[in-house]
Parts: structure tokens; C-alpha cells; sequence
């Protein structure tokens, strides 16, 4: 938008042979040098009299520096999550790329393609119009002609569960209405690069499904998103890239869990994230302690924990397990996990018929399996156990503790895709008679 200035060394994943992030083609917004300040007054007067009575009472301003010199640049087709602590600059952030603030002297935001904002409860709306006549109001400042938005009316309502109340004034929706309205009216421009702030905040898990699937479709179609959020696991689930936000500074950018995890150092006042201990753990668990699972991971077939796994590629399954009691020929297993929840693979060496051993306090074992991940694209989590012979008794179980991506070629929403040959050939005809009612 403004004149550009050279472009300095990315931070995050090292460029392409473009200048776009690594792994996409061409650059579809680009931040230089961003900072944005604002002036706020210590004092405020409010009253014709206390101007009157005071006129030459200076008031005292303190300049906030909301974005500090942050520099990156977003691929046409990356998912890219924003998170921070409030404060941070995130929704600043989103509001300089939409163009509501101008950058400061200095910075520049270049957007390559066409833009929809969802930027924050309210944004665009009148309050004193019915719904019908704020998506046609909002259309347009979407570039959507008036005649367009009309027609999209009944699509929105529906999507926003919001037929009802179409003809009722904004004023008199909930905050949860007014984002599922501004939701949908915002994902049916069409456009290449989407602004999302918080949608996730205030609607509800039927809601938030919705929002799911269309972050799906805008991945399959090769959109490019910009997400800030305070939902961490859905960056996890969703983002190719995201950046930490502190302070209106750049703390981390990168991978998203790797983000994550810088996150959760500096929510624990870290300065920065220690390569040898891992990210506090929200697992839930349970157990009687004699044995303690200490880490599980996935890995790909040459041992990389840390990429996501290609549908059909084989893929590994570690755990290692301490022992502080003795244990005789323990039982050990997993649940796999789908984003919905669903037990996707279930096993143990139970079924596998698979003699464990005995263990002494202190002994150490790593638990592997090994599998071909014929599993539908998206996140999956293993939930992995040790339990007594019995399999009624445990000794330690860990929800969610290790975490796996797979990437396939077609988006089929199913849990599985199963190798298969398909088969199309002339049905001999009958020469039976045919049946007479």
C-alpha cells in the first residue's frame, strides 16, 4: 500500500524462490517494519463546564506502543495463526492489514489480492438496521454489488441460524448472534486472503463446527488466512505457520506447536523456549503411579518427530515408561483419536498377544508400534496407557499426550482411506422375467 523499502531477512521458515514463505508460490500480504502507537490521555474532560472552568488545564498523554517493527510475510495459500496474550497487538495487527489503521512512517503492508475482514464483534454492523439490511451494508463495503448481497441473504441467515430473526434490529441480538451474522457474511465474498479475529469466542460448539469445516474448505481451496485467536489447539489443528505476538513485538514464528510452546514459556515468564524440556502438559491422566509414562511422540519412517505424516506413509509410535513398583507382564496400549473425539485405532498387547515382560522399580522400556497411516487428513491425538494384567487396573494413562498431522493428496471427511482398487464393468442383463405387480 505504501512505498516499499528494502526487504529485510524473514523471520519464521526461510523464504521461496519468490520471496514467499517456504512451501508456497507467491507472497499474498507482506509486513515491513510495522509499528503502530496510540495516544492515550491520562485525563479526559467530559463536561462543558470543566472546559468553561478550566480551559487551559493541559491533559497528560501517554504514547501505547501497540505493534513494535514486526516484519513477515504470509504465502498465497497459508494458514497463518496470530496468538499472544491480550494486549500483544494481535487485533491491531489484523486492523492494519485490513486497512482501518494506517501503518506508521517507516512500515509497510503490501496485500496482493482481494481481502475480507472479520476483524471484531460489531465491526461494520448499524445497529439500528435489521439483519437483512446490514448483510446487504456489509456486502458492500466487501465489494459485493447490492444486487449480489440480496441474493446471498437466505445463504447467510442460514448459515448463521438466523432466519428468525432476519428482520429484527442488530441492537437487539446477542453477541453470539451478531458473530455468527458477521461470520458468515464475512466468508461470502469471494475473495483470496480472509481476516479472522475470535470467531471462536462467543459462539457455540454447533457454531464453532461450522467455522471448522469452512476453515477446511478455505485450506482445500487454497485461500489464505490470517487467524487470531486464543484457542491454541485449533492453530495446532489448522495453521501451516504462526507467530507469538508480546508486547507488539515478534517473540516466535514458525512452526505452530513449536510457537505454542514459546507461548506457554512466556505465560510462565520465560524469555525463551528451552530446547530440553518440553511444554507444560495439559494431558489429563490418571493411575495409581507405579508406572509413569515420561514422553510419547509420533515419528515418520526416518525418525523426524516433528513432520507431519503423508496418508499411506508409515509412521511410528513411541512411548517411554518408568516403572516405580514392579510389574509383571503390564499391559500397554493406546487410543488414537480423531479432532471430533472418535476412536479412531484401538490396540494393546493384549490383542496383539504380545508377552511384556517384568519390570523392577527404575527400569525403563519404550513402547513402539508400528503402522501405515491410512487415516483421513487431519489431527490426531493418542491417548497411551500402562495397566495391570487384569487391564481394569492402570498405572498411568495420558489423554492427548502425543499429537500426529497427516497430509493427503483429496480432502474425503472420512476417519480412514482405505488402499483399494475400484472397478467399473457391463452388468450382464437378466433374462429373467421381470416381476409384475
Amino acid at each position: 500500500m505504501s512505498a516499499a523499502a528494502s526487504t529485510p531477512e524473514p523471520e519464521g521458515p526461510a523464504p521461496g524462490p519468490t520471496g514467499a514463505p517456504s512451501g508456497f508460490d507467491r507472497v499474498a500480504v507482506s509486513c515491513e517494519g510495522l509499528s503502530k502507537s496510540f495516544q492515550l490521555p491520562h485525563e479526559k474532560t467530559t463536561t462543558l463546564k470543566q472546559r468553561v472552568l478550566h480551559p487551559r488545564r493541559s491533559r497528560a498523554v501517554t504514547e501505547f506502543r501497540a505493534l513494535r517493527d514486526v516484519t513477515f510475510d504470509v504465502g498465497e495459500g497459508e494458514f497463518l495463526g496470530v496468538i499472544g496474550r491480550n494486549g500483544s497487538g494481535k487485533s491491531t495487527l489484523l486492523k492494519v492489514l485490513a486497512g482501518i489503521y494506517p501503518p506508521e512512517p517507516g512500515g509497510r503492508v503490501q496485500v496482493n489480492d482481494r481481502i475480507s475482514p472479520f476483524i471484531e464483534l460489531g465491526v461494520g454492523f448499524i445497529p439500528e438496521l435489521t439483519a437483512r439490511d446490514n448483510i446487504v451494508v456489509n456486502a458492500t463495503l466487501l465489494g459485493i454489488s447490492p444486487a449480489r448481497a440480496r441474493a446471498l441473504i437466505p445463504e447467510i441467515l442460514a448459515f448463521a441460524e438466523l432466519e428468525r430473526f432476519a428482520d429484527l434490529k442488530l441492537k437487539n441480538y446477542s453477541s453470539g448472534m451478531q458473530v455468527r451474522l458477521g461470520f458468515a457474511a464475512a466468508i461470502q465474498a469471494d475473495a483470496s486472503i480472509y481476516l479472522v479475529d475470535e470467531v471462536l469466542a462467543v459462539g457455540d460448539a454447533r457454531f464453532q463446527e461450522k467455522c471448522f469445516e469452512t476453515f477446511r474448505r478455505l485450506k482445500r481451496e487454497g485461500r489464505t488466512v490470517i487467524y487470531v485467536t486464543h484457542d491454541l489447539p485449533t492453530v495446532e489443528r489448522f495453521c501451516d505457520r504462526a507467530i507469538l505476538l508480546d508486547r507488539g513485538r515478534m517473540a516466535a514464528a514458525g512452526d505452530p506447536r513449536e510457537v505454542i510452546q514459546a507461548y506457554y514459556q512466556q505465560q510462565l515468564g520465560m524469555s525463551r523456549l528451552e530446547e530440553d524440556r518440553p511444554a507444560p502438559s495439559t494431558a489429563t491422566r490418571w493411575g495409581d503411579g507405579s508406572a509413569e509414562i515420561l514422553e510419547a511422540w509420533f515419528e515418520d519412517a526416518a525418525g523426524d518427530r516433528s513432520a507431519p505424516i503423508r496418508q499411506g506413509d508409515p509412521a511410528v509410535f513411541r512411548a517411554r515408561i518408568r516403572f516405580h513398583k514392579a510389574h509383571e507382564n503390564p499391559v500397554f496400549g493406546i487410543i488414537l483419536k480423531n479432532e471430533r473425539g472418535d476412536h479412531v485405532w484401538v490396540t494393546n498387547t493384549i490383542f496383539d498377544r504380545i508377552a511384556t515382560g517384568d519390570f523392577a522399580p527404575g527400569d525403563e522400556t519404550i513402547y513402539t508400534l508400528r503402522f501405515e497411516a491410512y487415516l483421513g487428513e487431519g489431527p490426531y491425538s493418542a491417548a497411551p496407557a500402562v495397566a495391570y494384567q487384569d487391564a481394569k487396573r492402570f498405572a498411568d494413562w495420558r489423554e492427548d499426550a502425543a499429537h500426529l498431522t497427516v497430509h493427503a493428496d483429496q480432502f474425503t471427511n472420512s476417519i480412514v482411506d482405505l488402499p483399494h482398487a475400484t472397478e467399473i464393468e457391463p452388468a450382464e442383463r437378466s433374462t429373467a422375467p421381470s416381476a409384475v405387480s
